[in-house]
């Protein structure tokens, strides 16, 4: 009898691993839910630049195109990066497929909500498929807020390599100040502090 009941518990258990990974492999949003949680209790946490990333960050403005970097909003009006010159501009590269953007971005809601009504600080959540009907949907599915946006141009390499997500903050005189591959929590309070100096400087 107990032979059975332990060959029926490690059945279940095998049972249950076995829909885990599978759904972890075939299921985007599945996978962004796990790494949401895991986002929760502190992991994947954005580093906050300092001296350390100085040499990152010039690294990335003297290798950024001098030609002009083109985005398209869902009215279809073209936006020029350099004419956003006074704001602080948070950039996310992302797809709706990718379970890491898929679990980030409440935390960026969550951090749009903060800024949104701040016209010192615009948001452009860019949808590297180019496909703004489908990322719009997903965004209002999961009643986000956030402005989605498609390349209009060429974007550097050195603001997006291939990665995704990739998260860019430029300062108000358009400069590169955080760059982060991968996921990342932005709505800690110490991203917010640090979005709020750039808009004070």
């Amino acid at each position: 009898m107990n032979l059975k009941k332990k060959v029926s518990l490690s059945n279940i258990f095998t049972g249950i691993l076995m829909v885990f990974v599978l759904a972890m492999l075939f299921s985007p949003n599945f996978k962004g839910i796990v790494i949401q949680n895991l986002m929760k209790i502190g992991l994947f946490q954005p580093s906050i630049p300092d001296g350390s990333t100085k040499d990152l960050v010039e690294e990335i403005n003297a290798n950024a195109y001098n030609e002009e970097i083109l985005f398209r909003n869902m009215e279809d009006e073209v936006i020029e990066l350099s004419d956003q010159k006074g704001k602080v501009v948070f950039i996310n590269f992302w797809a709706t497929w990718c379970p890491p953007c898929i679990a980030e971005m409440p935390a960026i809601n969550k951090l749009y909500s903060n800024f949104r009504d701040n016209d010192k600080v615009m948001f452009l959540m860019v949808d590297v498929d180019n496909n703004p009907a489908k990322s719009q949907k997903f965004m209002d599915k999961r009643k986000f807020d956030l402005p989605v946006y498609t390349p209009a141009s060429p974007i550097p390499s050195s603001y997006m390599g291939g990665a995704i997500p990739t998260t860019l903050v430029l300062n108000k005189y358009g400069k590169v100040v955080f760059k982060h591959e991968g996921m990342g929590d932005f709505s800690n309070e110490e991203f917010k502090v640090f979005v709020s100096k750039l808009i004070a400087e």
